[in-house]
């Protein structure tokens, strides 16, 4: 068996893991291995992530996390330290259109903007000045057809000025260029079928490929498939980390339709949407929890969307742009992330095994999350801090926490 050695070996070649090994090899010489078992990047959840750059959130934390993850965003090109990086940054705005309660939406407003994220809460007037193709309405809509609907407008509406979407499959071949360029070892098309636990201390991974790597340090960040790492390495983290089909939707955007369209979060119609393609298109998904319930083998899932499901979304959207016509392609694509049932947060950090780490349980935050996932664990990992670090306690996602209460358990916990 062919043999070598690192000082950490990363499973798990997507945002989350070439982050982390991006982010050690920034401020250390450590000898980084990931192992990525697809035959290209963006294989797995990243390449079906909606990259929305939101900073609301139920906890402070999360804010927090969000705020410094998107100061990366805004300057990505000093970030990567890439002459001409591909990922853009569109810096759109994000509309909640979540409560019709004025008190509520102000509420939002003052903890957002008391952690220095760009909030304003809009009137019906100025939300019609700055979106014409909105509907002001926030009576909760019969998405079944059986009810009538007679709209009623909403009085306020929270807006993250400095939010918006970013390029996920981009943004994630920069970082793997940007970690190539600190001399990380990234390795396509190698898939760990085992956990070397030597001493009472993971020693490190064997390869599909009959190929062996000892290593110091083994990070699970194999997204959907984390569950069988971890069980390789004999762990149970008694977490109900779930990996689950997601669907979303592209539709055309005709031109007659009034621009600019922000990001909007809608819990009317229990919707989400962004401009896509240059503002061709919409991408359109889910907010309920209802919709992030479908386990399934992350090898084995159907990659289409229910033709069902994209009626309904559509019938949402359309009440939310009203003028928008009845005609244009729609495709609908379905993906897999792992949600995290107890709370939908992530875990993150050491195990009861020594010398095993994981980054697992992300329920549709991760890719906004990824930079300062990645700031946390090198800085637990190299005990250096860097320019671009976040504050946020890694201790506030570990693998022995109780689970954090939240009202709703959805991806916009």
């Amino acid at each position: 068996m062919a043999r070598a050695t690192a000082d950490v070996v990363i499973i798990g070649g997507g945002i989350m893991g070439m982050s982390i090994a991006h982010q050690v090899a920034r401020r250390s010489t450590l000898d980084i291995v990931v192992l990525e078992k697809g035959a290209g990047l963006g294989e797995g959840s990243t390449g079906a992530s909606s990259a929305i750059t939101r900073q609301r959130y139920s906890r402070v934390e999360n804010i927090r996390l969000a705020r410094d993850a998107n100061h990366v965003f805004g300057n990505w090109a000093e970030f990567t330290e890439l002459p001409s990086p591909r990922a853009v940054y569109h810096q759109v705005g994000c509309l909640w259109m979540m409560s019709p309660d004025p008190a509520v939406v102000a509420d939002d407003c003052h903890r957002l903007r008391a952690e220095g994220v760009d909030a304003v809460v809009l009137d019906r007037t100025e939300l019609t000045e700055r979106f014409p193709s909105l509907s002001a309405c926030m009576r909760p809509l019969d998405l079944s057809g059986e009810m009538p609907h007679e709209c009623s407008d909403g009085d306020a509406f929270l807006l993250e000025q400095d939010s918006g979407y970013f390029d996920a499959t981009g943004a994630l071949e920069d970082v793997a260029e940007a970690a190539r360029t600190r001399s990380v070892d990234v390795r396509m098309g190698r898939r760990v079928v085992a956990v070397r636990v030597h001493g009472g201390r993971a020693s490190g991974v064997e390869l599909d490929d009959g190929s062996r790597i000892d290593a110091g340090l083994i990070v699970n960040a194999a997204g959907p498939w984390c569950n069988e790492v971890n069980r390789m390495a004999g762990l149970d983290l008694s977490w109900d980390l779930v990996p689950t089909r997601v669907q979303v939707i592209y539709r055309d955007l005709p031109v007659e339709v009034p621009a600019p369209i922000p990001v909007v979060g809608d819990a009317t119609t229990g919707i989400y949407f962004r401009p896509e393609s240059g503002g061709r298109q919409l991408l359109l998904g889910s907010v309920l929890e209802v919709d992030e319930q479908e386990q399934v083998d992350p090898d084995d899932y159907r990659t289409s969307a229910d033709r069902s499901w994209i009626d309904t979304k559509i019938h949402a959207l359309h009440h939310r742009i009203p003028g928008l016509p009845h005609r244009g392609d729609v495709r609908g694509l379905a993906g897999v992330y792992t949600v995290n049932r107890q709370d939908v947060h992530p875990v993150i950090g050491t195990t009861p095994l020594d010398g095993f780490a994981v980054a697992n349980g992300f329920s549709g935050h991760g890719f906004k999350e990824s930079p300062m996932v990645g700031s946390m664990m090198a800085q637990w990992i190299t005990r250096e801090r860097a320019s671009f670090d976040t504050d946020v306690p890694m201790s506030f996602y570990a693998i022995d926490r109780t689970p954090i209460q939240l009202e709703d358990h959805n991806v916009l916990a």
